[in-house]
């Protein structure tokens, strides 16, 4: 079965518009730019989501570290594009074509590439041509000139870069700017066109060799805090805090032990990280083992987040927490103690969906995250699944007047509703009008005992003809 067109939605202005679509949806006619509503219209199949701007630059930048296996030298060409300098790099996968189908399939993306004798060049074919044409036969476009521009070069009669390289250079800077003819001289090879190759920041690491080893789990814990000091440093100079601290230890007889934490925020000071490492030590099933001692001590900082100078409390005490530090400090200990799946902490949802506005994700993941403010009333407690009640209401899409639940019958003295959640028909690829989501109509009632309940109808009476009730929540 071949898969449904797909697209990414993202809003201009007052509609929604095709951000990108992929080769499915080209084939339905569908581009980018184009209005939802007209390509449901033409492709009722689509499927769409919402485009996240951030995810492009960040796949980007993941891309280009990914390249770096084939030449140090990588330079990113946003917002979809890399450079490659493959100069004495190609032999080592054969031919520069195996190279690049090589980088592609390792990579799990579907691009364009093309080679060329410099980097303008290469863009220019990639982007406005294709790979095996002459850079003079490229179209005027190339130099990337406002529109208003390409329209009087079409007007001259001036169609390719071949057209415009016979043209005086001088005439074309005083018409269309210095700037054009620079990009121009690039492309076909008469001007330098240097790439900003990405370089990867140089690891935090830091390291200690001892001419007689050393044995006692007290020497080795001085060792590490020794070696947190110099990485703490090497941060301190970045504004850089970790967020993973990996440790190996070498033995005497070429055994490699290996010990881990991680911390919920970025940290730089030694004696949170020695504490959760000796919580590390401490709930090893096996401990420490030396042999005959430990001969070399590594530490590595492989995961880190920036981290800014922080202002000392006014007593002097440079060492004073915060409430949110203090917490955090518990929860690495209890995930270094316990294990990062055993504390968990609610993270939300982007959905108006009561059972799935929050999930349970790894309080170490990082700090709590900032829960959207609601006007809304929810109850304290949430059934997941929500009960099934027998109700009665005074009219159809009235408030329920009298209920049943778990074999006791609940009289309403009071209702407040309704709260009226349709499904989520974006997310269905037949859209609005699909059969599958049925609207619920919630109600916050009180009976005479003074409980108070979070029931629904689900469904409308348009939608099917006996809707059914349920109990979801409770206000204790």
């Amino acid at each position: 079965m071949a898969p449904a067109p797909f697209a990414l939605v993202a809003r201009s202005g007052n509609a929604l518009r095709l951000a990108a679509v992929d080769a499915a949806a080209q084939r339905q006619g569908l581009t980018v730019g184009m209005a939802l509503a007209d390509a449901r219209a033409r492709c009722p199949a689509l499927v769409s989501q919402p485009q996240d701007p951030a995810a492009a630059p960040r796949a980007l930048q993941a891309l280009a570290a990914r390249m770096q296996r084939f030449t140090p030298m990588v330079a990113l060409d946003p917002p979809d594009g890399l450079m490659l300098d493959i100069t004495g790099c190609a032999h080592l996968c054969g031919t520069e074509a195996e190279l690049a189908a090589q980088a592609m399939v390792e990579a799990g993306y579907t691009a364009r590439h093309a080679f060329a004798d410099h980097a303008a060049a290469a863009r220019a074919l990639v982007r406005y041509g294709s790979a095996e044409q002459d850079v003079r036969a490229l179209p005027v476009m190339a130099v990337e000139l406002p529109t208003d521009a390409l329209s009087g070069l079409r007007r001259a009669g001036l169609v390719t870069l071949g057209d415009l390289a016979r043209r005086p250079m001088a005439g074309l800077a005083a018409r269309f700017g210095e700037d054009m003819v620079g990009r121009l001289r690039a492309i076909l090879g008469e001007a330098g066109s240097p790439i900003a190759p990405r370089n990867a920041p140089a690891p935090i690491r830091a390291e200690a060799r001892f001419a007689e080893p050393i044995a006692r789990t007290e020497d080795v814990l001085a060792a590490i805090e020794g070696l947190l000091h110099d990485a703490a440093r090497q941060m301190e100079a970045r504004q850089i805090g970790g967020r993973r601290f990996a440790v190996m230890l070498g033995r005497c007889d070429g055994m490699r032990l290996r010990l881990g934490v991680e911390t919920g925020l970025p940290l730089r000071a030694p004696a949170p990280v020695m504490r959760l490492l000796q919580e590390r030590i401490d709930s090893l099933a096996d401990p420490l083992d030396p042999g005959f001692g430990f001969d070399r001590i590594a530490l590595a900082v492989p995961r880190t987040e920036p981290l800014a100078a922080r202002q000392i409390a006014l007593t002097g005490d440079a060492h004073a927490h915060t409430d949110t530090s203090c917490v955090a400090a518990l929860i690495d200990r209890l995930t270094t103690r316990l294990g990062a799946g055993n504390v968990l902490r609610l993270h939300p949802r982007d959905t108006h969906i009561p059972e799935a506005s929050q999930h349970f994700a790894p309080a170490s993941q990082g700090p709590p995250t900032v829960w959207p403010a609601s006007s809304l009333l929810r109850p304290t407690f949430l059934l997941d699944p929500p009960q099934p009640i027998t109700a009665l209401a005074g009219v159809p899409d009235g408030p329920p007047q009298r209920f049943r639940w778990q074999g006791q019958l609940h009289e309403v003295t009071r209702a407040e509703g309704p709260e009226r959640i349709a499904p989520e028909w974006w997310h269905d690829p037949v859209g609005h009008h699909s059969p599958g989501g049925l609207t619920r109509d919630y109600y916050r009632v009180e009976d005479a005992g003074g409980q108070r309940f979070w029931v629904f109808r689900h469904g409308l009476f348009d939608e099917r003809a006996d809707p059914k009730w349920y109990l979801h929540g409770l206000f204790v």
